[in-house]
């Protein structure tokens, strides 16, 4: 048994990896300042004796004895982190320096939760961990781009200066229960629109492609990065190889919702990527073969079904 730190534990991806850390017999601190969070998305694990919820903002000190941290604390949609844009770098730099310096203190490790938005709008397709961008760093979704960017460099650094035992996952668009109702992101948004019978609004001409990775196959990818060897850092890719266009998706939804919506068009938003598809070879190489194994359709279901709970 470890303890374990699971910071944004209260959100989307958070509450979930809680749940797979405690099934697998671990004990459990959930560190949440609830922003983008919800007790509710924990409410089913706060009766077992493994698990402890601590609200807390990690962009102030934290203390706690634990073997691990998976830091997946910052808000991910851009309605999220556009809100407060100085906030998002204070929480992807100052919360991860935070939590550096624990696992420097307590010789932990560290799991930084990283994102495809570091790539930028990729002029390289599918993009290998060695691509290094093209990222606008005074655009509106900067402070998200470059706040992960640099905490990718603040790892790297502890990881060669001071030999915290870190590892950087570069998460691409993932889906499932526990999102938000209005998270923001496509695939919620784009199920609330359908379940409402009201318009899906798709920017620009919808031909932008993304690539979907459904929670489960994330979680598993998170917790095998984490048991790889000391010596390796990442960042690894960690996303399904399979495009999508917004055309596509919004279709899609709108065929298994049974809805009545029609597809509104608006205008593209400034530094939307154009393209997003993830090489994963690296994943699959040093996560034991890990490949994503739900597929979209599956999926949507299980996501589509969570929705019209909520509603």
């Amino acid at each position: 048994m470890s303890r374990i730190l699971v910071t944004g534990g209260a959100g989307f991806l958070g509450s979930h990896l809680c749940e797979r850390l405690l099934a697998d017999g671990h004990e459990v601190l959930c560190l949440d300042n609830l922003f983008t969070g919800s007790k509710s998305n924990v409410a089913n694990l706060l009766k077992n004796t493994n698990f402890e919820f601590v609200r807390h903002d990690i962009t102030m000190p934290f203390y706690a004895e634990v073997d691990e941290i998976y830091n997946l604390a910052c808000p991910a949609s851009p309605i999220h982190y556009q809100y407060n844009a100085i906030k998002t770098v204070k929480t992807s730099v100052m919360g991860t320096i935070n939590m550096l310096g624990l696992a420097k203190r307590l010789k932990a490790k560290l799991l930084q939760a990283s994102t495809s938005e570091i790539y930028g709008d990729p002029s390289l397709h599918p993009q290998p961990e060695s691509y290094w961008g093209n990222v606008n760093p005074i655009g509106p979704r900067a402070c998200y781009d470059e706040g992960k960017r640099c905490a990718e460099t603040i790892c790297s650094n502890y990881f060669s200066q001071n030999g915290v035992r870190v590892k950087i996952a570069r998460i691409f668009n993932t889906y499932g229960p526990n999102m938000s109702a209005n998270d923001g992101r496509v695939v919620s948004n784009f199920i609330m629109q359908a379940l409402r019978n009201e318009p899906i609004t798709v920017f620009g001409d919808g031909s932008q492609t993304r690539s979907f990775m459904y929670y489960s196959d994330l979680i598993e990818a998170l917790v095998r990065l984490m048991a790889t060897p000391d010596s390796f850092m990442g960042p690894v890719n960690l996303g399904t190889p399979v495009e999508h266009s917004m055309i596509e998706l919004a279709e899609l939804i709108i065929k298994l919702t049974g809805s009545k919506s029609r597809i509104a068009f608006k205008p593209l938003p400034n530094d939307d990527p154009a393209q997003r598809k993830p090489h994963i070879a690296l994943a699959q190489k040093m996560l034991n073969g890990w490949t994503p194994q739900v597929s979209l359709e599956d999926g949507l279901r299980t996501t589509i079904d969570y929705f019209k709970q909520l509603l």
